[in-house]
């Protein structure tokens, strides 16, 4: 059964459809499953399909939550799912079926979501764009010449295209917010130890990388936290007590903000015309809404953060490919890595443990200055991205000069690295779509553990300018 509002329905909008029984959960996933069969050849987002199971699980007895009935889709990163593959985008990662769920997974499950795939990543979610050799390229759905971002970039176009409301992503240097910026998608950054990466992982990328998913709206996201958000005493650290709900939390607006904005990167390079008029339009709307908006920049030193993420960027691929070498018994090469993973393994090998202490320790010292930022301001504006979507090639993969490979994009992520170094939560909001009918996103920053600041406003900014009605604009 087709019927014509589902792509224009959130995940809880499916979701009420289906308590109300005008739609069931088996229609609600042979829907999703047509959509993906008829846009993925374009799209090459979906790279392992778990139809049969996502119908069966239809038909069984799903868990009642607020999501009951409502299709979703994985990241072929960290979101171990039971009967299906996990291999980061990698060639050098066996395709192993997982036997059991990771904790996020089955919080999904218990929530009444229904995982019917796995969605195309860059290896090892190196980069911010989503092209690599196993998977190939996936293409943004609002115009196929471009990326739809990077890491969690098959997860977004997903959502971009209809295929469904919802779907699992991670961040480490913006992989969330990146593909919610060029996909038109809200992203939600969360607090480090907010949500567990148990039971296999513990700490993935010495603290800087998160799980969550990317939405159609602010309260999808908002109910998706808040089926995630829980203590798992095995973890290394946890987030602060969420103040509530969430999903409760944004039927509130929020105080009178004070929001420091930067219209230039912190090394003081201008951003794309097109992205300064978003970032633009997001200050006067706030501005509107009666908060007080001050051109400001935190004291963060990009010459000191910039190497110091790299380090641990470095060191955490070395170690991830090395545990790999140990576990097949290969030796690692450009047969099964990309050159630019490659490259990344030599540097991180050759980093003493002295230098990567160092590093976090940079990065610590960084979480004060912006503690102390926001003693004054509640909120920081700025950029998601420096430009619009990149268009697909811009970045050579098997180039094994790091440097050389990086510098085609060595601007195009001038803020979002830094919430992954500090902890701090952070939101892309797609408030704006250029003349090419490009979505553009900003992004909102708190005070670590602030989630629910940033969900009110966002919420707040999408009653303001609702960006729903752009959805059907998307031409796949």
């Amino acid at each position: 059964m087709s019927f014509m509002e589902y792509g224009a329905l959130d995940a809880l909008g499916l979701a009420a459809l289906i308590a109300k029984k005008k739609v069931s959960p088996r229609e609600a996933v042979e829907e999703a499953i047509a959509r993906a069969e008829r846009h993925n050849p374009k799209l090459n987002a979906i790279v392992f399909e778990a139809y049969d199971a996502a119908r069966d699980a239809a038909k069984g007895k799903l868990s009642k939550g607020p999501f009951t009935g409502v299709p979703m889709v994985l990241k072929d990163m960290r979101a171990g799912a039971k009967g299906m593959p996990t291999r980061s985008g990698s060639r050098f990662m066996p395709p192993i079926l997982s036997d059991h769920d990771s904790m996020v997974v089955a919080q999904h499950r218990a929530a009444g979501l229904i995982p019917m795939a796995k969605t195309n990543v860059p290896e090892f979610g190196i980069l911010p764009t989503t092209e690599g050799v196993l998977y190939g390229p996936a293409h943004n759905p609002w115009n196929l010449a471009h990326t739809p971002g990077g890491s969690s970039g098959g997860s977004a176009a997903c959502v971009a295209a209809g295929i469904v409301p919802i779907a699992h992503a991670t961040d480490g240097g913006g992989s969330i917010r990146i593909p919610a910026s060029n996909c038109g998608l809200v992203g939600l950054k969360v607090s480090r130890g907010r949500i567990s990466q148990g039971p296999d992982a513990v700490d993935s990328t010495s603290g800087l990388s998160v799980d969550n998913v990317v939405t159609k709206s602010v309260r999808d996201t908002a109910a998706a936290l808040d089926m995630t958000v829980g203590v798992n005493y095995g973890d290394p650290y946890f987030a602060l007590p969420p103040e509530g709900s969430y999903l409760d939390g944004i039927r509130r607006k929020p105080k009178r903000l004070k929001i420091a904005v930067s219209f230039k990167s912190l090394g003081g390079k201008a951003m794309h015309p097109d992205v300064t008029a978003a970032l633009k339009r997001a200050a006067k709307l706030c501005e509107e809404l009666g908060h007080i908006v001050e051109e400001k920049a935190p004291a963060l030193d990009p010459n000191v953060m910039t190497p110091a993420f790299m380090t641990l960027w470095a060191t955490n691929t070395a170690a991830g490919i090395a545990q790999l070498e140990q576990m097949t018994g290969r030796t690692v090469s450009t047969d099964v890595v990309e050159g630019l993973t490659l490259g990344l393994y030599e540097i991180g090998k050759s980093i003493t443990a002295i230098q990567h202490i160092g590093a976090q320790q940079a990065l610590f010292r960084a979480g004060r200055i912006m503690a102390a930022f926001h003693e004054t301001y509640d909120a920081w504006l700025t950029p998601t991205l420096s430009t619009p979507p990149l268009r697909l090639g811009t970045v050579d993969v098997m180039e094994q000069n790091v440097q050389k490979a990086f510098a085609p994009i060595l601007d195009y992520v001038p803020f979002t690295a830094m919430q992954n170094a500090t902890g701090q939560p952070a939101i892309n909001v797609p408030l704006h779509w250029n003349k090419d009918n490009l979505p553009i996103g900003v992004q909102f920053v708190a005070r670590t553990g602030n989630e629910m600041l940033l969900l009110k406003l966002a919420a707040q900014l999408e009653k303001a300018a609702p960006w729903a009605q752009n959805y059907s604009k998307v031409r796949i």
